[in-house]
């Protein structure tokens, strides 16, 4: 992975152990967590755990998410990225997934369609994806909507920990 990725507005970079904080904001807050399907964390402890899985998973698959910061202030605003599911999510492993998840008082910006089309970028570009998956709350109508405007296509519904969400794929011949 050849990092960190510049967008117009957004720097993305690996996630380190000195974000602990700033995934622990993330992770514990209420409107955030709404369409993951896992409750908010209450410990610090969770975000250093979660970051190690990330820093594995920059080892072992050569990605994971990204530490995203917007230029103007120079704070950490949320993640996004490509990562490999290694668990069987829809009937499907060992492919490549899309995800972002931003502090409220940055939604409705468009940093999660900026940093989305950087992470589908190198997904074909680096990690030479065919095809890169998504999935979503179906209740969760931005997300839908921004993976709709990416050009993924909806490929149906599934339960996802007790949650209904939407499968989408994007073949790299077919993006926008």
């Amino acid at each position: 992975m050849k990092l960190p990725i510049f967008t117009e507005r957004l720097t993305l970079r690996k996630i380190t152990i000195d974000d602990v904080d700033n995934i622990f904001q993330l992770d514990s807050n209420h409107e955030v967590m709404k369409y993951v399907g896992v409750s908010p964390i209450t410990k610090k402890e969770e975000s250093a755990k979660m970051i190690n899985n990330i820093l594995n998973q920059y080892e072992k698959n050569g990605t994971g998410r990204l530490a995203v910061i917007e230029k103007e202030s120079n704070q950490f605003i949320g993640w996004s990225g490509i990562k490999l599911l290694t668990e069987e999510v829809n009937g499907f492993k060992n492919v490549y997934e899309l995800g972002y998840r931003f502090l409220p008082e940055f939604w409705s910006k468009g940093y999660a369609t900026e940093s989305a089309k950087a992470s589908i970028d190198l997904g074909f570009n680096q990690l030479n994806a065919d095809k890169i998956y998504a999935y979503a709350d179906v209740g969760n109508e931005s997300s839908n909507r921004i993976l709709t405007k990416l050009g993924f296509e909806n490929k149906g519904t599934f339960l996802d920990k007790g949650d209904i969400c939407n499968w989408y794929e994007l073949e790299k011949n077919n993006r926008k």
